[in-house]
């Protein structure tokens, strides 16, 4: 499991939209980034994230969305565990293969 996230999902909503809404009243994005994230507690960093990831989600920046990001997560983890029941089921059937050959005949 992952750890809880620190931040609801209407703050970080909120966060991003500010950012974009005051981005002009600055001289740089970082710099609005930096001023919002000192008004609602966070790292700036984080709030920079929070944005890349909102730009992705609106096709205006290059990389996965959230819903892509979520669906991969997912997949890697069916295969996780699709690979730890083989895994399983071969060494089952080699035990018994084994087994099968140790037995002796009446």
């Amino acid at each position: 499991m992952g750890k809880p996230n620190r931040y609801s999902p209407e703050v970080r909503e909120r966060a991003v939209r500010m950012v974009l809404e005051h981005e002009r009243e600055y001289g740089s994005q970082w710099a609005t980034i930096r001023s919002i994230a000192e008004k609602i507690g966070c790292a700036p960093e984080t709030l920079r994230s929070w944005v890349r990831q909102n730009e992705q989600d609106q096709g205006i920046r290059p990389g996965l969305t959230t819903d892509e990001r979520q669906r991969l997560k997912e997949q890697e983890r069916e295969i996780r565990e699709l690979r730890r029941a083989n895994e399983i089921l071969r060494k089952a059937s080699a035990y018994f293969a084994q087994a099968e050959l140790d037995r002796r005949p009446k």
